[in-house]
């Protein structure tokens, strides 16, 4: 992701010659809901199924991708030492996948949507599974669980409004999904200290 951005911003800049490649890489990379749909014709042969992970490695700047990244390295690491790499691997492809998926369905925007967030949400839902599945089985109460759920709705309702629709909520909660369904089926590996 982060040499992919590096280069799109190096070339926006107009070092990589005259030519800006960031709308280019759109195209063939981004999320397009018209193309799911099936409204807008393809550029390629399975863009419509390619696109559902491609987006993800596409950002909208520098500060898009650190954001994104801070949150997938310092989660992706908790996720890592519990699961184990293939499996924290398997959960941002499905995560991806699942943030593409419910933003093809749910959304109406004919613009491109990108980022690693339906990822990013895939983490903070197998983070928050967890918490389920560990005050339920201790029988210890919900309430702070469904109080950082509500949180998380919100943040996503007011940025959506400061950035006039700009943010793709719908694949937040499409790789949200994706991370609480795998937390309650992946089984966490014991970690001897």
């Amino acid at each position: 992701m982060a040499a992919i951005e590096v280069a799109l911003s190096l070339s926006e800049a107009g070092y990589l010659g005259s030519f800006n490649l960031r709308w280019p890489a759109f195209a063939v990379g981004a999320f397009w809901q018209p193309i799911f749909a099936g409204a807008m014709t393809p550029i390629f042969p399975g863009q419509r199924l390619i696109m559902l992970v491609t987006y993800a490695f596409l950002h909208g700047g520098i500060l898009h991708l650190a954001i994104n990244s801070v949150i997938l390295l310092s989660l992706g690491k908790l996720a890592t030492s519990r699961i184990g790499a293939a499996r924290t691997l398997l959960l941002l492809f499905l995560s991806a996948v699942g943030g593409g998926l419910a933003y093809g369905l749910l959304s109406q925007s004919a613009g491109p949507m990108i980022g690693a967030s339906g990822a990013v949400f895939g983490l903070i839902g197998l983070w928050q599974g967890w918490d389920y599945r560990m005050r339920k089985n201790a029988g210890l109460p919900l309430r702070p669980l469904i109080t950082a759920i509500l949180g998380l709705a919100a943040a996503n309702l007011v940025l959506f409004v400061i950035f006039s629709g700009g943010l793709a909520w719908e694949a937040h909660l499409g790789g949200w999904l994706v991370g609480w369904v795998m937390a309650l089926f992946l089984a966490v590996r014991k970690v001897h200290i």
